[in-house]
């Protein structure tokens, strides 16, 4: 999402995806950690160097880095921009591998959480490539920018950022295009974070990272079901919201997790949630 998704934020970054696992992004505008200072409008943020692994397994693909955290921080998946050279600017290539990184992890049960980070300091993502973008004919920009929706919820923010923070504070932003730092991100509702950046660089993401551990023991059928029943039942009115939170519910009652939930409460332990 991520969540995280952290230490300065893209408006309109890399947000939650859509599935059944949960994002932390960092430096993103959603589930985010800024400092306190760090500039927000395209991202600008400092983060540890390309080559540090955190995980058992480190896949390099170029430009989209994957690692598959283990021991207390197992399920937790970190996704790397690694684009130096185009400070992360996201063009065809990367979105078909974030796009082909994605389905690969929805299909992967014991991924619980994904978080978005930078693999170049200093830097968190400058928004779509604008080079290419300029050699693309106009008959290719549509699908471009449907890709890009498709893959980073974030993006259309003409209609995703009013919802965020209202629709007159959401014009002066466009309109204005005026940057604003991690304090003022956080005071409108923008992201959820700041912090102060640490001598090794990568606060926001240990913010990230503490946030997706907080994911990892919840129940992954509560867990989807319920962004499933706040992410639709923000399109629409009261009633129809929490009709929706109902049909939503109606599908944990018959699985295994909310048996094990009752029996765990009963016995006084910690639940042992399998996803099924």
């Amino acid at each position: 999402m991520s969540a995280g998704s952290s230490m300065a934020a893209a408006l309109g970054g890399l947000g939650l995806l859509h599935g059944r696992f949960r994002l932390a992004a960092a430096a993103a505008a959603t589930s985010s950690a800024l400092s306190p200072r760090a500039p927000v409008r395209g991202g600008a943020a400092t983060f540890p160097s390309a080559g540090r692994n955190y995980g058992s397994e480190a896949k390099e693909e170029e430009e989209l880095r994957v690692q598959y955290l283990d021991e207390e921080h197992k399920g937790i998946v970190v996704l790397g921009l690694n684009r130096s050279h185009a400070k992360n600017a996201l063009n065809k290539n990367l979105l078909k591998m974030m796009s082909k990184a994605v389905d690969a992890l929805k299909s992967d049960k014991k991924v619980r959480t994904v978080i978005f980070r930078s693999e170049v300091p200093g830097i968190f993502c400058a928004g779509a490539d604008l080079k290419e973008r300029a050699k693309m004919h106009s008959s290719e920009v549509g699908s471009f920018v449907s890709k890009a929706r498709a893959t980073i919820n974030e993006m259309g923010g003409t209609q995703r950022l009013p919802r965020a923070i209202g629709v007159s504070l959401a014009k002066e932003l466009i309109f204005s295009a005026r940057i604003v730092d991690g304090e003022e991100a956080k005071s409108i509702g923008l992201i959820s974070h700041v912090v102060e950046q640490n001598e090794a660089g990568d606060a926001a993401y240990r913010r990230a990272l503490a946030l997706a551990r907080e994911f990892l023991p919840q129940g992954p059928v509560a867990m989807r079901v319920a962004k499933l029943a706040i992410d639709q039942g923000m399109e629409v009115d009261l009633v129809t919201g929490l009709a929706i939170e109902e049909a939503c519910y109606a599908q944990t009652i018959p699985t295994k997790d909310r048996i094990e939930g009752l029996l765990a409460f009963k016995e006084k332990r910690s639940p042992r949630y399998k996803g099924e």
